[in-house]
């Protein structure tokens, strides 16, 4: 908002820029600590479903479970936050993620496996949570700086992410003298992290963002109602559905791309004899290059443009699935860097994405909207992560790295035929 709509706002209504100082600090708390929640199932999701069922063609299946559960966690977080505002919303989520974890834990303890697909799948809502918080950061930001703010709510979850996939040999320890199986000690952490991550939000999210923008924009209606000569606020930036179709795409591809490639290489390493330590550093070097980079790709995307941003994310993900089609399985090094690409490029697809579908959507529908989008994201994740274990037990994993590389150049054409059009 400008500061002339600000100014015109009643005294009853807080100061949208001073809320939204205070806003992205507690959200920057809540992504720092679910983070951590999200990195166990990303880590050794894989190798539980594996160890369990003595095969690796449905090592995939994990990440597809809790995928789709992020897929109707989604929807949901997204209907509370319409109905509700982002504070109930995004609570319930991290709270439903943390129930999840128990049940891994259980699942891991009975050795059950059918338990163990039903707690991912419920698991999945964390990971839902964490990205529509990213939302949540955009709602009161100015047009010229949503990129920006969606990044710092990006970035604070590189802490927690890097962080819990290398507590995996401690926190595997500390299972074992709990009587839980090693693999399974992360989701203690993710539990934990999680259920204080709702906490947070539950407690200090206040002015709840979704509804403070709302109540702005009314007032500055009626203002300008009152006097056509006022500032009337934000123009969109993208062209209505145009603009909703091409944001979705781009965090649909890289989501797909980032999840089938992702998830088999823990289970690539392991097939290579590289410790549970090992991967859990490359997925830490990949998670921390998901969000570390955020804060310069909002100011690449507010400044350069979303198309520009888009089109870099394509060639980004084709740099990484070459590599780590290209890279030795003895080589932690170069998987590394490979998965340093990988989320680089799903960096760059999601924070453009997010602009432009930020700047398309009005508020009135908004939280509803982006949900439905998430929703799509997450069954593109599911299906990444699904075809990647049967992939990769039929083929290699070079070749699972090769096509993911090649479906991300789609991206190309459909920026360029978006931006042909404007």
């Amino acid at each position: 908002m400008t500061s002339t709509a600000s100014a015109r706002t009643t005294g009853s209504i807080p100061d949208p820029s001073q809320a939204q100082r205070r806003i992205l600090r507690v959200l920057v708390a809540s992504q720092i600590l679910s983070g951590a929640g999200l990195a166990a199932g990303v880590t050794v999701g894989a190798l539980l479903a594996q160890d369990m069922l003595g095969t690796t063609s449905l090592a995939g299946l994990p990440s597809a479970l809790f995928t789709a559960g992020s897929a109707l966690a989604a929807i949901t977080v997204g209907r509370i936050s319409q109905a509700r505002g982002r504070r109930p919303g995004l609570a319930a989520g991290y709270l439903t993620g943390a129930v999840g974890s128990a049940g891994v834990i259980t699942a891991a303890v009975l050795d059950n496996p059918v338990l163990l697909f039903i707690a991912l799948f419920v698991y999945g809502a964390g990971t839902a949570t964490n990205l529509q918080a990213r939302y949540a950061g955009a709602d009161l930001a100015p047009a010229g700086h949503r990129a920006r703010a969606v990044s710092t709510v990006l970035v604070a979850t590189t802490l927690g992410g890097v962080a819990g996939p290398n507590l995996a040999a401690p926190a595997g320890t500390l299972a074992e003298h709990l009587g839980i199986p090693h693999l399974a000690g992360l989701f203690v952490i993710s539990g934990a992290a999680y259920a204080m991550a709702a906490l947070v939000l539950a407690l200090w999210l206040r002015p709840d963002p979704l509804l403070l923008a709302r109540t702005v924009a009314q007032a500055t209606e009626a203002d300008t109602a009152t006097n056509p000569a006022a500032d009337c606020g934000d123009a969109d930036t993208s062209e209505g559905r145009g603009g909703v179709v091409l944001g979705a795409l781009v965090m649909i591809l890289t989501q797909l791309v980032m999840v089938a490639i992702m998830t088999m290489t823990p289970v690539h390493m392991h097939d290579h004899g590289h410790s549970t330590a090992a991967s859990g550093l490359v997925i830490g070097i990949h998670i921390g290059a998901m969000y570390l980079p955020s804060p310069l790709t909002g100011w690449l995307v507010d400044r350069y443009g979303r198309m520009k941003i888009a089109a870099a994310s394509g060639i980004t993900l084709l740099a990484a699935g070459l590599l780590a089609a290209a890279a030795p399985g003895d080589s932690v090094a170069l998987l590394a860097l490979a998965l340093a690409l990988l989320g680089l490029g799903w960096n760059f697809g999601l924070v453009s994405g997010t602009a432009i579908i930020t700047d398309t959507v009005p508020l009135a529908t908004r939280a509803k909207t982006q949900g439905l989008v998430d929703v799509s994201i997450a069954i593109a994740g599911a299906t990444g992560g699904m075809a990647s274990g049967i992939m990769v037990a039929a083929t290699s994993y070079p070749a699972l790295a090769l096509t993911g590389g090649a479906l991300s150049l789609a991206l190309l054409p459909a920026v360029a035929a978006t931006a042909y059009r404007r």
